[in-house]
């Protein structure tokens, strides 16, 4: 797997990733506890409401992006996002207002939003061999899962030695590091798009998302998204409510159950490369999303166990069985994405699942705190579960097994209003590319 790295483009953007996800995570902390400083008590609310602003901005910027970055630069565009962030992060300490945070995170969330599909956009271009890219994929998936490990461990070894506004200029640190990265990296050009652009700045930015709705295996993908949010949400909502109140355990053991989850997503990450190259993508995918569904079931009957020292270990299990079942379903999304969307269309396509993906988070989230705390864990456990077999059964159904995605074929322009198929998906029309029978060629292809 670390055979990627050889590719000194992609090291570099990868190291650029790892530093700017170091320091979002100490900003986290830092976060935390400025919000008890300003709020006390209500220190929870105001996380609560940054974590909403968050996903607000995910959504609605994600897509502006992509109507702008065919005229930008790409590494302009990652560059000046990572100073955006480097700039909110140091006047962070010197807030004191909670509004001013809010203000603060919306713009800290919008450079992310600029950033992240930018570089997920960026990586097919460097590592075009599909093997390469898939090994680039679970990388990227262990990245973020071992940063929500090391980052509050460095984090509460730094605050031994230092007031919790240094974490911030670490933060700084980090982006500009990430930005000093991007720099040094030879960034391929992104690929001209063969036929007339969307006039509009609003069907530029709506592009991406017409392309999901508009292709059998990106509706699914969407289903796909539903289904993870649940049980993402119950995980990150409701872990310190099952280990400290359900178990009635110390709030270290908060960290082990999250590091349960982590762990089940790494050792996915790691299996993921070989295994993609015997089961086609639709198999992993979906068989993860179908997991989701039953350990839910699992998760329904510690929940209603009053008692018993087997629920500590049985929920550490649970968990890294979730971390697991997410990973199947994330990992391969971006190789799915790359052959459905052709070369010039990848930004929009990238912003289209950050935003899309976001906005089954921004549904879920409350609905796992709010269920949790106002009906019960198992109400929570019921709704989030049935939702997620409800979307599991829909990316079955919408995402055919036999697409005949991988022949070769052109799309042609047709009048406005009038998609057409091509194999069993409905392409709009302006869309004009071609795909290959190759194995890991830019082309719609089921994997």
């Amino acid at each position: 797997m670390l055979s990627v790295l050889c590719n000194r483009t992609y090291r570099h953007l990868f190291t650029a990733q790892i530093i700017a996800l170091v320091g979002t995570g100490l900003a986290t902390v830092a976060l935390g506890l400025l919000a008890y400083d300003l709020a006390g008590a209500n220190a929870g609310s105001v996380l609560g409401t940054a974590l909403g602003i968050k996903m607000v901005a995910y959504v609605a910027i994600a897509p502006a992006v992509g109507a702008v970055a065919d005229r930008l630069p790409r590494r302009v565009l990652m560059v000046g996002a990572d100073l955006i962030r480097a700039g909110v992060a140091l006047t962070l300490p010197f807030v004191h207002q909670v509004w001013q945070v809010y203000v603060l995170i919306f713009l800290l969330q919008a450079a992310s939003a600029a950033f992240t599909p930018t570089f997920q956009a960026v990586i097919p271009d460097v590592l075009p061999a599909e093997r390469d890219y898939t090994q680039a994929l679970s990388l990227s998936r262990l990245a973020y899962d071992l940063e929500s490990l090391f980052s509050p461990a460095l984090a509460a070894a730094l605050l031994s030695l230092i007031t919790y506004n240094w974490l911030f200029i670490g933060t700084v640190f980090g982006f500009l590091g990430s930005a000093a990265l991007v720099v040094s990296a030879v960034v391929p050009k992104p690929v001209a798009a063969s036929a007339p652009s969307d006039g509009t700045v609003y069907a530029k930015a709506t592009r991406g998302t017409r392309l999901f709705f508009a292709t059998p295996q990106l509706r699914a993908l969407l289903a796909l998204n539903l289904a993870v949010a649940a049980a993402s949400a119950m995980v990150t909502v409701n872990s310190v409510v099952y280990v400290r109140d359900q178990l009635a355990r110390s709030a270290t053991d908060v960290s082990l159950a999250l590091g349960a989850y982590g762990a089940g997503s790494m050792i996915v990450a790691l299996l993921l490369p070989r295994l993609l190259d015997r089961v086609a993508d639709r198999t992993v995918m979906l068989r993860g999303a179908m997991v989701l569904t039953l350990v839910f079931t699992t998760l329904g009957t510690i929940t209603v166990s009053g008692s018993g020292a087997w629920r500590w270990p049985a929920l550490l299990v649970t968990w890294a069985a979730f971390g697991a079942a997410c990973s199947m379903v994330l990992t391969p999304t971006g190789r799915l994405i790359r052959r459905a969307a052709p070369p010039e269309e990848r930004t929009s396509a990238f912003a289209a699942q950050f935003s899309l993906s976001h906005s089954c988070w921004l549904l879920t989230y409350p609905l796992a705190g709010w269920l949790g705390a106002v009906a019960g864990l198992q109400s929570a456990v019921v709704a989030l579960g049935a939702i997620a077999l409800a979307a599991s059964l829909l990316a079955v159904r919408l995402w055919p097994s036999r697409d005949g995605m991988s022949v070769e074929h052109e799309h042609t322009d047709l009048p406005d209003g009038h998609p057409h198929l091509v194999g069993a998906s409905r392409i709009p029309a302006g869309w004009r590319h071609s795909h290959d029978r190759r194995a890991g060629a830019d082309g719609l292809h089921a994997g």
